[in-house]
C-alpha cells in the first residue's frame, strides 16, 4: 500500500492536493480537520472538545487524534491502495505513533509530502476561504495563532522525516501553479 503525509502550513493546499492525487493514484483520504469539522457539526462529545481547541488555534491533543486516526484507518474500505493523511502528524509523538501504528498493521509510511509555500500567499488564501467557507477558524487573528503553532510545533517533524528518509518538499510558485505542483508531486509519487 502507498501511504503519504501531506505536509505544510495552514492554507498550502494539502486538501487541495491530496483531493487530485486521490483520484489519480485511487488512495482514501483522511483529513483529520474534514473528520474533526463533522464531530463539531453533530454536536459529538468529540467535536465539543475539539471545538474548545481549534476556536483558539491550537492543536487537539496527541492521544485524542491517535484514536480517531487508528479507527478512521481500520475503517478504510477493502481493496485501498493505501491513503493520503492530511493533518496528521502534527506533532513528533503524532509521528512516532503513527510509525507504531503502521508496525502494528505491517505497513510503512511511503513518503512525506512538503508543501512550502510563502506566509503572504498562505494568508491571502485563508482569508479568501474564510469568505468562501464561512469557516470560523479563518479568521486574521486565529490564522497568525495557527502560523506560530505551525512553526513552533509541527515544522519541526520536516526535520524527523527527512531523518527518516521520507521527506520530499514542493515549492509553490505562481508560475508553477496548482496543476503544476500536482503534475510534480505525482510524477515523484510514480518513481516511488
Amino acid at each position: 500500500m502507498l501511504n503519504f503525509v501531506i505536509f505544510g502550513a495552514p492554507g498550502s493546499g494539502k486538501g487541495t492536493y491530496s483531493a487530485k492525487l486521490k483520484e489519480i493514484f485511487q488512495l482514501e483520504h483522511i483529513s483529520t480537520g474534514d473528520v474533526l469539522r463533522g464531530e463539531i457539526r453533530k454536536g459529538s462529545d468529540l467535536g465539543i472538545v475539539a471545538k474548545s481547541y481549534i476556536d483558539k488555534g491550537q492543536l487537539i491533543p496527541d492521544e485524542l487524534m491517535i484514536g480517531i486516526l487508528a479507527n478512521v484507518y481500520d475503517n478504510l474500505p477493502a481493496g485501498s491502495n493505501g491513503v493520503i493523511l492530511d493533518g496528521f502528524p502534527r506533532t513528533i509523538t503524532q509521528a512516532e505513533a503513527l510509525a507504531k501504528m503502521f508496525d502494528e498493521r505491517n505497513e510503512k509510511l511511503t513518503a512525506v509530502i512538503d508543501l512550502e509555500v510563502s506566509q503572504d500567499i498562505l494568508l491571502a488564501r485563508l482569508l479568501r476561504r474564510a469568505k468562501l467557507e464561512g469557516r470560523a477558524d479563518d479568521n486574521e487573528e486565529t490564522i497568525k495563532k495557527r502560523f506560530e503553532v505551525y512553526h513552533t510545533q509541527t515544522k519541526p517533524l520536516a526535520d524527523y522525516f527527512k531523518e527518516m528518509g521520507v521527506l520530499k518538499s514542493f515549492y509553490y510558485t505562481d508560475e508553477l501553479g496548482p496543476e503544476g505542483m500536482v503534475r510534480e508531486i505525482a510524477e515523484y509519487i510514480k518513481s516511488l
